[in-house]
């Protein structure tokens, strides 16, 4: 008799499992997805929702799509990863050089060749060695399989020092096909205003790696002639804008003082003899003051410091009210910050999304349908897309 109630018993309760199936493997993906659904915001009258799409990284240092569904990203510890946005699934690939990983060095900015459809051509931007030293190298491979071919150093620049901090280095291309790329003082102030080296600068090449016949230095003995504008201290966000012809940059200013400028053709942004940053070991300005003439000055200061860590001109569709204007990731005060622009390039307002999610957000993307992509030094990368 107990026998029998047992296997009746035993019958029922998979009876009941088995109903219950479907609600529990519901459940299972509600919590799947609110584990990786962060949070709802708005901006500009724009309801805006951000979630995960990978987690488990190195700290991602540049990001860039290469078609629909694949990110590639660099990590600075020295590796190159392919993520599918839609599975998750990451691969990493193969034929990086060996390269000086350590401090602020790695692995760092990833663009792809305006014409990469056709020429299927990657750039890079990395720490090196040369004598011993760290240096600001630009380079270029291409994309094959699952990995890397072709690759070639196109400047390893005139910057090394023995620290290993202000590499810079963000790259951009302008509609002429320029290479912008940034270089930062190297942790050494007088870079400055040095022509005779990259540090400090902004340099601009043609995507083979000659110099552009009217580069603003190219005929003079005391300077470098990559060099197209200086006086930086460590720009680590660079955009193109086509519809302006500007070329923004960001970059961190010392304690207090970071900047968002205009680059023009062979012009000295100031650094070190004008900021409006203090020193960090006495509240004491850096340098004669914030303004002198021959000297620029920048369209937006940010006091306190943000530390911005990149740069993206938003040109989607998916978010219609953010066209033509700037956003940055904060390392210091961990938002992602949105610059309002005119017409003519002018600041309007800052907005500061994201506060509170204590979050160093170190790089930004847009994908193809105008979704905002960015990664975060505690190894994730998220999007924001519309609600």
């Amino acid at each position: 008799m107990m026998r029998q109630i047992s296997s009746a018993l035993l019958l029922y309760l998979i009876f009941t499992l088995c109903l219950s199936l479907p609600y529990l493997s519901i459940s299972l993906k509600q919590r799947a997805f609110a584990a990786d659904h962060i949070l709802f915001g708005e901006s500009e009258g724009m309801p805006y929702q951000v979630e995960r799409v990978a987690s488990g990284l190195g700290v991602p240092w540049a990001m860039q799509f290469i078609n629909a569904n694949q990110l590639l990203f660099t990590e600075r510890q020295g590796r190159l990863g392919l993520l599918n946005v839609n599975s998750g699934l990451v691969q990493y690939l193969s034929g990086l050089p060996e390269m000086r990983v350590s401090g602020q060095g790695g692995l760092l900015d990833l663009v792809l060749s305006p014409n990469f459809s056709e020429d299927h051509w990657l750039y890079f931007t990395y720490s090196g060695l040369s004598s011993q030293q760290g240096i600001t190298v630009l380079a270029r491979a291409k994309l094959k399989g699952d990995q890397l071919d072709s690759w070639q150093d196109l400047l390893k620049t005139h910057s090394g020092e023995s620290g290993d901090r202000h590499y810079g280095s963000r790259i951009t291309f302008d509609t002429e096909g320029n290479l912008y790329f940034s270089v930062g003082d190297r942790g050494e102030r007088s870079n400055g205003q040095n022509l005779l080296t990259h540090a400090g600068s902004i340099l601009r090449l043609k995507p083979s790696g000659a110099i552009p016949s009217n580069n603003p230095f190219i005929s003079r003995s005391d300077a470098r002639p990559e060099i197209w504008s200086y006086g930086h201290r460590n720009p680590q966000g660079l955009a193109y804008d086509e519809d302006r012809e500007l070329l923004w940059a960001i970059e961190h200013g010392p304690r207090g003082g970071d900047e968002i400028n205009q680059v023009k053709k062979g012009a000295n942004y100031g650094w070190p003899v004008i900021s409006y940053g203090k020193e960090y070991w006495a509240p004491i300005s850096v340098g004669e003051g914030t303004h002198k003439e021959g000297m620029e000055q920048p369209v937006k200061v940010y006091i306190p410091s943000i530390a911005p860590s990149s740069l993206l001109l938003y040109t989607g569709q998916a978010f219609p009210e953010w066209r033509g204007d700037l956003f940055a990731g904060a390392l210091a005060l961990q938002h992602l910050n949105h610059i309002k622009l005119n017409l003519s390039g002018q600041v309007l307002l800052e907005e500061r999304l994201l506060q509170g999610w204590n979050k160093r957000i170190r790089a930004l993307s847009q994908s193809p349908e105008g979704w905002v992509y960015l990664s975060t030094d505690n190894g994730d990368i998220y999007r924001i897309r519309p609600q």
